[in-house]
């Protein structure tokens, strides 16, 4: 079997993975907090780690992977949105709103990341399912001394775990020193952390031991990934943002309350990503949801090829450029494989590539090379590891022709002749190309070439019976 290694930050090199069940591989990867739309930058993280599912699928079986992202839906930025909405009229009570914006909003994320190719993971929690046994760890950790009750919030005691910062590599001090930390008059040290808090009014709560509330957002991971994966699994991932504290505090909580486990044995983070060099922020004007980009015509599969382009542990720029040449380059495997029968299997080598830490931008330059071959078969076997489409599946490309939705009714009219002037440039019959172009834009059509391939736009006055002379 291919090794396949992976880079640990928790350990800070490059190591062989070996998993604690070849039968049950388990992996964690923190979602979403369900308030509102994925942007851009969310949308990174789950893609790297459907890489690396169906890696591990690919090479331990689908049927012993067990992959676990949950859905973040107790959030003040969740109650803040369903308080917007109240006082912009909506008579229903909290509750009712704050139900209503979780439900649409997952099924806003199920939505555009089913179109960047995302495959679902085996197990999607809510925090809201899982808050008996956010409460059962809390309780834990009190009876263990790692964690006090006071005015109806519990703390966590970060100094009574003497391995805090192991993952992030900086000490309690130096991180009072050089962040920004709650200050509440209840708390024994500033780095304490909550891991329940009241709640009061209309505010989502549940009965606890400490009153009405609900819990930090910390505990929910941890009491997730215990409920689905066991007290020690293989991988956690996420974004490079959630390494503290979110990450910190997970290691924290979990490794107090199962002392003999580990929790996850590899720690892996993809790092951010910018737009046109910049940071992305709604202030710059350079802020995009993923569904803005589909919106826009751009297709789920150029995205994941720019996400890939770039190896997950550098920072990403995305640039409308990238785009331009992802779907340039889609397009020409498209044409190359469309009606091809895959190989049967992966050649060992291109997954040893993607084993190689997730080398996606090694893996695409490898199909690079195999599509300039001519080797048709294994482009579209290779293609489909890191989730890339087969060409007869892709709406916008039909026998090599990208289709626009302004065609109204006249696809099949439109999409022969294109395909026909396409075929004539191929052919380098240029002059045989130029009067074909003449003749269609005669009858009010546009033509023109783009770098995702031949494009017509429908003018006023455009008569398709013209068309029919042309056959």
């Amino acid at each position: 079997m291919v090794q396949i290694r992976l880079h640990n930050t928790k350990t800070r090199r490059k190591e062989p993975f070996t998993p604690i069940d070849a039968k049950n591989v388990r992996m964690y990867v923190c979602g979403p907090t369900v308030y509102d739309r994925a942007h851009l930058g969310n949308g990174r993280p789950v893609v790297v780690f459907d890489v690396l599912y169906r890696l591990l699928r690919h090479l331990y079986g689908a049927d012993h992977v067990t992959y676990v992202r949950n859905f973040t839906d107790v959030d003040d930025k969740i109650n803040d949105e369903a308080l917007r909405r109240q006082k912009a009229g909506d008579p229903r009570p909290l509750e009712a709103l704050i139900n209503e914006r979780t439900v649409e909003t997952i099924s806003w994320y199920h939505a555009d990341m089913d179109a960047l190719g995302a495959l679902r993971p085996n197990h999607e929690p809510r925090a809201t399912d899982y808050v008996p046994q956010m409460v059962a760890m809390i309780e834990t950790l009190i009876a263990q001394g790692h964690a006090y009750a006071v005015q109806g919030h519990v703390l966590f005691r970060v100094r009574s775990y003497k391995n805090y910062g192991a993952l992030s590599g900086r000490s309690v001090d130096d991180m009072i020193a050089g962040a920004r930390v709650e200050i509440s008059p209840f708390k024994e040290d500033p780095m304490d952390f909550v891991l329940w808090k009241p709640s009061s009014g209309e505010e989502p709560g549940w009965l606890s031991p400490w009153g009405k509330g609900r819990p930090g957002w910390h505990i929910e991971c941890s009491a997730m990934s215990l409920e689905l994966l066991g007290p020690e699994f293989d991988i956690h991932g996420g974004g490079l943002d959630l390494q503290f504290p979110h990450h910190e505090n997970e290691i924290a909580q979990s490794c107090c309350a199962h002392p003999d486990a580990e929790f996850a044995r590899v720690w892996m983070h993809n790092e951010m990503l910018q737009v046109d060099g910049k940071k992305m922020s709604k202030s710059l004007g350079n802020f995009f949801t993923v569904r803005d980009l589909l919106d826009q015509g751009i297709p789920g599969e150029v995205i994941r090829f720019v996400y890939l382009s770039t190896h997950y542990s550098k920072p990403m720029d995305w640039t409308m450029e990238k785009a331009a040449q992802a779907q340039s380059t889609l397009r020409g495997w498209f044409q190359l494989t469309n009606g091809v029968q895959e190989e049967t299997e992966t050649p060992g080598y291109l997954v040893e590539i993607l084993a190689n830490d997730l080398n996606t931008a090694g893996y695409i330059a490898a199909i690079h090379d195999l599509a300039r071959a001519g080797k048709a078969s294994l482009v579209k076997v290779a293609m489909r590891l890191i989730g890339l489409p087969d060409a007869e599946s892709v709406d916008w490309f039909v026998d090599g022709i990208e289709v626009a939705s302004t065609w109204g009714g006249f696809h099949d009219t439109i999409r022969p002749f294109l395909l026909r002037w396409q075929k004539l440039r191929d052919g380098k019959m240029f002059a045989e190309a130029d009067n074909l172009r003449r003749q269609l834009e005669a009858t009010g059509l546009k033509i023109s070439a783009t770098t995702g391939g031949p494009h017509a736009d429908i003018l006023d006055g455009f008569n398709p019976d013209k068309l029919e002379s042309l056959k």
